[in-house]
């Protein structure tokens, strides 16, 4: 078969697909050429990321395809039903960078406690000349031990979260309309493993009792509003790894400014790639251009994953 990655492919997977016996293509198609390009190629398999969309007119345009594989969560830019009633294989790779952004998230909440974002915008500017000003300001940063973390969505990221929040010693409690069970799995680096379970509780429940809440939900509905964001405990922190548009990113800002949220970190935004500048240049926010599952191990999985699935149904 003749795969396309036009989005990219990790060494990994593609050596993995040509040692079965299928062509790789890895040349960076523009959306407009695509249709032609996978017409005049032969192209059986359509590998897309988030930069390159997969509508019914692509579809409807290569009567050829056979597959679209998504190297991630989301399969947003893929018109999935429409594919599959055209016959095509549409799959992703939804367990390949759970880690990922579960590492993230906690890179993000760890700067925030400990004032990080705002820290390496002063220093530079204003270290040699305030330094003892500066030390004060950002000396009374928090522990995560013993704070409470909220999840929103308690999927397979959801978890992952769930597990690196329990081995740093918080407690986990979560919120998911379509899951009653909140137990989850750590594993340690010398092979022994843990059972566990995060509370489950009511949004309202959720917000209003912990210290730090993490978004990981599908789908663009805003879930965190205004009203949901008053209910959340006076001091708390907020992370959005999920997809832009579940919070609401005035409402976000007003809650900063009045100081009722401390901080919060977005990976996402409702307009990518042109955030608003407000949010760019917020003291109390620490920001990332959507690099939840962008991980050198990420990729190597998710690659793998897409190549496995390309051979297993071939």
């Amino acid at each position: 078969m003749i795969v396309l990655a036009n989005d990219g492919i990790a060494a990994s997977g593609q050596a993995k697909l040509e040692a079965a016996g299928h062509t790789v293509l890895t040349t960076k198609v523009a959306q407009e050429q695509l249709a032609d390009f996978i017409n005049s190629e032969k192209v059986d398999v359509l590998l897309v990321r988030s930069a390159t969309t997969a509508r019914a007119a692509l579809i409807d345009a290569c009567l050829g395809l056979k597959m679209i594989g998504r190297g991630g969560v989301g399969m947003d830019n893929i018109d999935v039903d429409y594919a599959k009633s055209k016959g095509i294989n549409v799959f992703n790779t939804p367990a390949a960078s759970s880690e990922s952004v579960a590492e993230l998230v906690f890179a993000h909440l760890s700067g925030l406690l400990r004032f990080l974002p705002d820290s390496n915008r002063m220093m530079p500017l204003e270290g040699e000349a305030k330094f003892d000003g500066l030390k004060k300001a950002y000396g009374k940063g928090l522990e995560l031990r013993g704070k409470t973390l909220g999840i929103i969505g308690f999927g397979r990221i959801g978890r992952a979260v769930a597990r690196q929040g329990y081995g740093l010693g918080m407690k986990v409690v979560a919120h998911d309309p379509f899951v009653t069970d909140g137990s989850f799995e750590v594993s340690f680096a010398d092979g022994q493993k843990l059972s566990t379970s995060a509370t489950m509780l009511s949004m309202s429940e959720l917000l209003a009792t912990s210290d730090a809440v993490s978004i990981h939900i599908a789908g663009k509905s805003e879930v965190l509003g205004a009203a949901e964001l008053a209910q959340m405990k006076k001091g708390a922190f907020l992370v959005n790894a999920a997809r832009g548009g579940v919070v609401n990113e005035e409402a976000l800002l007003n809650a900063l400014d009045n100081g009722h949220l401390a901080g919060a970190a977005l990976d996402v935004f409702t307009n990518e790639p042109t955030p608003h500048v407000n949010l760019l240049m917020h003291e109390k926010l620490s920001l990332t251009p959507h690099i939840g599952a962008a991980t050198e191990e990420a990729q190597d999985r998710i690659s793998t994953e897409l190549a496995e699935t390309i051979i297993a149904n071939a």
